[in-house]
This record gives structure tokens, C-alpha cells and sequence, in this order.
């Protein structure tokens, strides 16, 4: 029974210190910096790893252009490279804390840092 009781004591300093992971994951993904493009460079996108679009630049030569639909598609594009590489990047950060384990409870902490609901587990 006691062996019980220090594997339990066992498992919740696990869970306290995946906490504090967790944390630290959060924070560093606050700081990472991505860029997507389209257009040949024509329209960036910047986002954090947290997926946050920061800012969006688009060449003043396409800003003179008359073609709206294809300026709304390469901000779409460079959009969802951005976010897509952010992805990579928290997917890359929660491999390094958790070792690539894919670990109980891993999917419900990532929804905490995603709350779009976009898959950034990491694949095993």
C-alpha cells in the first residue's frame, strides 16, 4: 500500500514539473520569430510560436496593382506559411522538453498553448 502512495507522490512531482515545462515552453514560443512568404517575397507574414500573427508587409508594388483577389491570396498564402512554420516550431520546442514521448495528458497542455485547435504535437 505505501509503495502505492510514493509511486502516486511519485507521479504528481512528474506532473509538477511538466507544469513548469510547459510554462517554459510557452514562454519560448513568445519569443520565436517566423516568417512566411508569397509572391516571391512579394507579401511576409511574421508570427511567433504561439501563432500570433506580429505583422504582415506587402510589396507597394502589388499595392498599386487593380487584381485585389490575387493580393488577398498571397496574403492567405504567406498567412498559412507562417502559421504552418509556427507549428514546426512549437511541434520542435515540445519534442525537446518531453524527449518525443508522447506523454498522457500531452494533448490537453497543448491545447492550452493552441487555442485555435491547430495540431502541434509532436509526430512520433
Amino acid at each position: 500500500m505505501f509503495k502505492s502512495l510514493g509511486n502516486i507522490a511519485n507521479m504528481m512531482k512528474q506532473a509538477q514539473e511538466m507544469k513548469s515545462r510547459m510554462a517554459e515552453l510557452e514562454a519560448n514560443l513568445a519569443q520565436v520569430r517566423v516568417k512566411g512568404s508569397a509572391g516571391g517575397g512579394m507579401v511576409n507574414v511574421e508570427a511567433n510560436g504561439q501563432q500570433k500573427i506580429l505583422f504582415v508587409r506587402i510589396d507597394e508594388k502589388l499595392l498599386t496593382t487593380d487584381d485585389r483577389e490575387m493580393l488577398e491570396d498571397l496574403i492567405a498564402a504567406a498567412t498559412n506559411d507562417a502559421l504552418n512554420l509556427a507549428k514546426q516550431a512549437a511541434a520542435e520546442q515540445m519534442s525537446e522538453i518531453t524527449g518525443g514521448l508522447n506523454l498522457p495528458g500531452m494533448e490537453e497542455m497543448m491545447q492550452q498553448l493552441n487555442p485555435n485547435n491547430t495540431d502541434i504535437t509532436p509526430s512520433s
